[in-house]
């Protein structure tokens, strides 16, 4: 049967602006995945550990980065192997699975407060998105070639933030106007409109060989893997991605601890324009709310990533990205080391441009250096970093805020050294309770109490005291100047290795 451009459509071969039908479909699922996990991952944090939220879970530092840890496992290290999967059954049919692991992951958080239950639903969800990356990304580039391929990538990245822009916005609505539950079954009824999504075009093929068995694509993927100098840059991308994801998983705890953004919140307030649940009174007096905050990163990429991607379309995107993650450190280290709302927000600047010179170039420079069969299984490479620099990160975050950073603890800390009778603490954060005679998720009040001070006056004696922003940022900003130096000196190798020099 001939082609026509109605069969062309429908098979995702047609073309619209440039690209094909199916390139745009796939971003719309995209979108759609994205809105979903923004939704919760942007205040999930705050729901796991915060002391101070009445219907949170109340977990430690190191509980939630037992449960990060897990989540960038399943989520980005799974990856490594299911896009192998991918090439070899099918791109829908794993997108399908994908789509059914995180419905069912969302609604377990929902339902579970468990430790145990709740992190088996963050596996469920997280084991659902290794399987819908590589697939999706790996269709994706099958409808991308060198000539589109830094635009391309720019617009799946712009379309990714586009859900990341909308997730904190309806969550910070969801979450105070009805429950923290509510919020998880939205994400999951987002999610599943992607079920719908699948019937709008035809699979795409990879160019894998169609029969080899599950273990012979294990076999391939460890082969692959074998390349040292891709090993390499996995690693450098991995601490990249450690600085870059401490930065927003450990952010909402830290904003919600220190960040005095009382000015921006009157100046919220006073515009007509702004919602009302964009700034709340606290026991600090009106605050904005950290995802709030937070969101001006998925903002920035909205509005600048597509002209960024253009204007670095013919650079090297080694070179890109060694400029974007220096972009990034300086940003990070301007917005960890303030507890102003104004300059955290300059520092959202910062990182969120060197985001957008590194982000969607990480992906790119993984299409352009595979072969075509094998798109799948390097696009699920492009995982690694974050999963290693997860999982690696989760675990520090959970010792550095844990006995440096976190309110709620040095609240106990100041009690256990400062208040009448104290003295019996012998450092270990197992014996604070005891020593500081209260509980974490009552110690701050405790504070108050004893001190005389009001809430803004305690908290500013604390990162006085203790210096939570120096002890916990400069670590991580470290790792980030080590990934740059490393970056510079493979950047630098790779221009005489004609398969990697891209």
């Amino acid at each position: 049967m001939t082609d026509t451009p109605l069969t062309d459509a429908l098979a995702g071969r047609g073309r619209l602006f440039g690209f094909t039908t199916g390139f745009w479909l796939l971003n719309v699922i995209e979108m759609f995945e994205r809105l979903a996990y923004y939704l919760v991952r942007s205040v999930v944090a705050v729901y796991i550990m915060q002391a101070d939220d009445p219907h949170g879970l109340h977990f430690t530092a190191a509980q939630k980065g037992m449960i990060y840890s897990l989540w960038f496992v399943f989520q980005s290290i799974l990856p490594t192997f299911t896009g192998g999967f991918a090439d070899r059954y099918g791109y829908k049919r794993s997108l399908f699975l994908a789509i059914t692991g995180n419905v069912i992951g969302y609604c377990l958080m929902a339902t579970q407060r468990s430790l145990f239950g709740f992190t088996f639903g963050v596996v469920v969800l997280a084991s659902g998105t290794a399987f819908f990356k590589p697939a999706l990304q790996g269709s994706l580039a099958q409808n991308l070639d060198r000539k589109s391929s830094s635009l391309g990538w720019g617009i799946f990245y712009w379309v990714v933030n586009v859900g990341a822009a909308i997730g904190p916005v309806l969550a910070n609505v969801i979450r105070h106007d009805y429950s923290w539950q509510a919020l998880f079954f939205t994400a999951a009824a987002v999610m599943s409109l992607n079920y719908l999504m699948l019937f709008t075009f035809k699979d795409f093929q990879s160019g894998a060989d169609k029969t080899i068995n599950a273990g012979q694509v294990l076999v391939r993927t460890l082969r692959t893997l074998g390349d040292w100098r891709l090993g390499a840059w996995l690693a450098i991308m991995s601490c990249f991605w450690l600085m870059m994801y401490t930065l927003w998983d450990l952010h909402p705890n830290f904003l919600t601890d220190w960040n005095d953004s009382s000015g921006l919140a009157r100046f919220f307030r006073d515009s007509p324009l702004l919602p009302d649940k964009w700034a709340l009174d606290t026991d600090r007096g009106p605050q904005v709310p950290q995802e709030i905050l937070m969101n001006l990163n998925a903002v920035l990429i909205v509005a600048l990533m597509i002209p960024v991607s253009w204007l670095v379309r013919k650079m090297r995107t080694l070179e890109s990205m060694v400029i974007g993650m220096g972009m990034a450190t300086v940003g990070i280290l301007v917005a960890g080391l303030t507890n102003v709302g104004g300059i955290f927000l300059l520092g959202v600047v910062g990182f969120s441009l060197g985001e957008m010179l590194t982000g969607p170039k990480k992906n790119e420079y993984l299409a352009l250096i595979a072969p075509r069969d094998k798109k799948g299984l390097y696009l699920g490479f492009v995982n690694i970093p974050v999963g290693v620099g997860g999982l690696v990160g989760s675990n520090l975050q959970g010792y550095f805020y844990g006995n440096f950073g976190e309110k709620a603890i040095l609240a106990q800390k100041y009690l256990a050294e400062h208040a009448p009778g104290a003295g019996g603490w012998d450092g270990r954060l197992g014996s604070l309770d005891a020593a500081a005679g209260v509980a974490r998720t009552e110690a701050f009040l405790k504070l108050q109490q004893v001190t005389g001070l009001d809430a803004a006056q305690a908290t500013t004696l604390l990162w006085d005291t203790y210096d939570p922003h120096l002890r916990v940022w400069l670590p991580f900003a470290a790792i980030g100047v080590v990934a740059i130096v490393a970056l510079v000196f493979f950047a630098r190798a790779a221009r005489r290795w004609a398969d990697m020099d891209a």
